[in-house]
């Protein structure tokens, strides 16, 4: 069966959906389970779509730097700990989405994510989209871990 336009030759399927899955997986374990920015491969135009971000889900923040300035800076200090429940891939190979549980520090309490990534052919995210109940965070639900 032939690939539709722009998508990747069938002899590299096996390896795209390998590196999709583990990005997605290392964006959790290494990005944030490390604390380590630099371990994300992001790309410099990247877009994110996050409940906490300064525009909501609505206005993305735009560029790695911004998401290095303005998103990052609070995480190494509360997050405590991750778990990997699950990665998907989409049918074109161009999208993955990693379901995990991060653990904050403060206020205490777990938070139940899943995060969608756009993987451009050169393995960097070009978009993410972070899928979360926030009230946990800010009073307004359950706190419970």
């Amino acid at each position: 069966m032939p690939h539709a336009v722009g998508t990747l030759p069938a002899v590299a399927d096996g390896k795209r959906l390998e590196q999709l899955h583990a990005i997605a997986r290392g964006y959790v374990t290494e990005g944030l389970g490390k604390k380590n920015f630099d371990a994300i491969p992001y790309h410099e135009s990247v877009e994110l779509r996050a409940p906490l971000c300064p525009g909501g889900v609505e206005i993305p923040l735009v560029g790695r730097e911004a998401l290095r300035t303005v998103w990052w800076p609070p995480l190494p200090h509360l997050v405590e700990s991750v778990e990997v429940l699950d990665t998907f891939v989409n049918s074109e190979l161009t999208a993955a989405a990693v379901e995990f549980h991060l653990t904050i520090s403060e206020p205490r309490c777990r938070l139940r994510i899943l995060d969608r990534f756009t993987i451009n052919t050169d393995g960097l995210i070009v978009s993410q989209e972070n899928y979360f109940d926030p009230r946990p965070l800010t009073g307004a639900g359950s706190a419970g871990a």
